[in-house]
């Protein structure tokens, strides 16, 4: 053993000491460091374990259409969940649970046993299971408030709409594109906890209200959309068509006045429909168009100044060029004919040698992209396709071939919405305007975030564009298309019956079509009716230009659009009635009391809508319109509607007759509900009651005879 001397002692001391007041110095700046530089950091994270809020979702913002009819709301429902560290008997916890929440004890007290701040149990509950809920007052278990999607008008406009999902997501057709302003800023309720999630008695509580999300407003007019989806229904239903597609849009603006597709599918219980049936077809596919894209190889052939309406051709039925024959679907063909006549006779031959010879590939293909073919037209709506246009100098197998082909619209992929924009480029004096369905967003307040903004792109002429629309009168005048002309509207239009590519070649399966627009000298609707693969008669001149004439009549007198020509006289008893006769209003008024005010009137109906009371009507109000016009009337029974911030006060109308009472509350901006007969003895709510808007007011009528 080695005896170290006094002076080794003390310099190993001195070592020890100054390794300890080392180790000191390090303990004591990460102190300092953790006290002074990370105290904000830790703090909040002591705070956040300690906070456990519980998400309360905001309510997505109203989707309105252009009238500020409601197609979209949130409604309240409540939800259940569990605070496990919270929950002391699980087991007796989901027993009494499981029956009211439809669900098996044993998953249900898996949820209870998680290690988990909190737990979702269940959403969407009916006011009934949410009150047991809250009576049983269990431990651990909360109820809170989650707004719910809901569309008062179910399958209108379905898939336009799209859906949204359990945790207030768009994810489907407008609700996803639009959802960053729709779903607005979740709020919460916070809890003080211990370190083992219970609840710490006097701690922190608080509630931090959601921000509800911003209201979109469409260009779409809910009445329009109605009588599309109800004539595209007829349609398929009676040609066996397979599916249908109607767009109507505002050629000058761009807006979508009415997208209609059939089969349809209520978004309030989307699960319940295939899959198939929520696809917007009308912007997410493509297919062959046929005859009716002869619109845009004729305007291509007008402007690159290749033709005149009084250019002649000859058609013996047939054409060979690019090394194929092009044959006329009229056996013998057109014989001599004037570009016009070529257009209104649809003659294969003529638009196969505008397409391959006198415009070229080149030139054909330019004009093509022009009108944005080839592209997604830019609308606000998710999924679009952009469909296909062969490319000069890379096609595989004869070129010329494909270009005549193209010529009358084989060869060539377009979606509905794609065909619809060229024909409503074309009415709107040749300038080409994006589709959109958004008009503008408006916050909580009502002030307005967002408006559409409405940019044009010229594509022809405007010399051209008037020169080719008498063209496309002409069709419907004197053309396939004269079934969708309407009286007292200049319509112009195309027709299409186009054959289906299957397996690398043409099948028996068409695809039916008529597009066009009214008036033709000022358009202020454009239209394209699609129908797929229909039995029997295909001929689109037949099926889908009905369609067309049906909706548009409608729509235009909806817009208030006067008809030019006179009137003719009609035969009522013994006397000429020849002057017009204005609409007399229904609105609010029982079936029975519309049907005698529109007779004694000079005027038809039809109802819609399954009901007693009428809500809306077409033409509005006041409209002159000829003798004997049908007046389409939309009725309803019982209607929910979203509470919303306009009040008004309930008049009194005890002891009026039932038009009165239907005359007063429709000026008050509520709803009529009859019960009974005679004069109003009882109404609910009461005079002199607020309530909001659109609210519905029960009355109860008695005859004055009874006892």
């Amino acid at each position: 053993m080695v005896k170290l001397t006094a002076m080794e002692v003390r310099k190993r001391i001195a070592v020890i000491f100054l390794g300890v007041m080392i180790c000191i110095a390090i303990l004591f700046f990460r102190l300092a460091y953790l006290q002074v530089v990370q105290n904000h950091w830790y703090q909040a994270k002591a705070l956040d374990q300690r906070m456990r809020p519980v998400p309360v979702d905001a309510k997505r913002g109203v989707i309105y259409d252009q009238n500020l009819q409601k197609l979209a709301i949130s409604v309240s429902a409540d939800a259940v969940y569990a605070i496990p560290a919270e929950v002391s008997k699980p087991t007796e916890t989901a027993q009494a649970l499981a029956p009211l929440l439809g669900t098996d004890t044993a998953s249900l007290e898996e949820k209870l046993r998680k290690k988990q701040a909190t737990v979702w149990l269940a959403r969407k509950l009916d006011t009934e299971t949410a009150r047991k809920i809250r009576e049983l007052d269990l431990p651990g278990i909360g109820l809170v408030e989650r707004p719910q999607r809901y569309y008062p008008h179910g399958n209108l406009a379905a898939q336009v709409l799209g859906i949204a999902g359990i945790d207030n997501q768009g994810l489907e057709g407008l609700e996803f594109f639009y959802d960053e302003y729709l779903r607005g800023v979740p709020g919460r309720v916070v809890m003080e906890r211990d370190a083992t999630g219970r609840q710490i008695p006097d701690g922190i509580q608080r509630f931090v209200p959601p921000e509800d999300g911003a209201n979109l407003i469409l260009t779409l007019d809910h009445v329009i959309q109605y009588a599309a989806e109800r004539e595209l229904s007829r349609a398929v239903k009676e040609t066996g068509s397979d599916q249908g597609v109607f767009i109507a849009m505002d050629p000058k603006t761009g807006g979508i006045l009415a997208l209609a597709i059939y089969p349809s599918y209520d978004p309030n219980d989307y699960a319940a429909y295939p899959a198939q049936n929520r696809r917007n077809i009308a912007i997410a596919d493509q297919y062959e168009p046929g005859s009716t894209f002869k619109i845009v190889t004729a305007s291509a052939a007008l402007q690159e100044r290749v033709v005149t309406p009084e250019t002649r051709f000859y058609d013996p039925g047939y054409i060979k060029i690019g090394g194929v024959t092009v044959r006329c679907w009229r056996a013998g063909g057109h014989g001599s004919q004037t570009f016009i006549e070529a257009v209104e006779n649809s003659c294969n031959p003529v638009f196969a040698e505008l397409g391959a010879e006198r415009l070229g590939g080149e030139r054909f293909y330019r004009n093509i992209r022009s009108y944005g073919f080839g592209e997604p037209t830019g609308i606000d709506f998710p999924g679009e396709a952009k469909g296909m246009v062969p490319v000069p100098g890379k096609v595989q197998f004869g070129e010329v071939a494909r270009w005549a082909n193209v010529g009358f619209g084989q060869g060539i992929g377009v979606t509905p919405l794609q065909l619809l924009s060229a024909m409503a480029t074309i009415a709107n004096g040749g300038v080409r305007v994006t589709p959109h369905f958004m008009k503008e967003i408006r916050d909580r307040n009502g002030r307005i975030i967002e408006q559409y903004p409405v940019t044009g792109t010229r594509v022809l002429d405007e010399e051209v564009a008037r020169e080719f629309t008498e063209i496309l009168r002409s069709v419907v005048v004197n053309g396939s298309g004269v079934r969708a002309d309407i009286p007292g509207y200049r319509v112009a239009g195309k027709t299409g019956t186009a054959q289906v590519a299957e397996g690398g070649r043409y099948s028996d399966k068409r695809i039916s079509s008529f597009v066009g627009f009214a008036p033709a000298d000022d358009a202020r609707i454009a239209a394209l009716v699609v129908l797929y693969h229909p039995k029997g008669q295909t001929y689109g001149g037949v099926i889908a230009a009905p369609v067309f004439q049906a909706v548009v009549e409608d729509s235009l007198e909806r817009m208030g659009v006067p008809r030019r020509q006179e009137p003719t006289p009609k035969l009522q008893g013994n006397i000429f009635q020849k002057e017009d006769v204005s609409v007399p209003n229904v609105t609010n008024f029982p079936q029975k009391d519309a049907e005698t005010i529109l007779r004694q009137a000079g005027l038809k109906y039809q109802f819609h809508g399954e009901g007693e009371i009428v809500f809306d009507q077409v033409p509005q109000p006041g409209t002159k319109v000829p003798w004997g016009t049908i007046v389409q009337l939309l009725a309803y029974n019982e209607v929910v509607y979203d509470a919303g911030d306009e009040r008004v006060t309930v008049p009194k109308v005890l002891g009026l007759g039932i038009r009165e009472v239907a005359a007063t509350l429709a000026h008050a901006g509520l709803r009529l509900q009859v019960y009974g007969s005679g004069v109003a003895v009882k109404q609910d709510p009461a005079p002199g009651s607020t309530v909001s808007v659109e609210s519905i007011v029960k009355v109860f009528f008695q005859s004055p005879d009874s006892s």
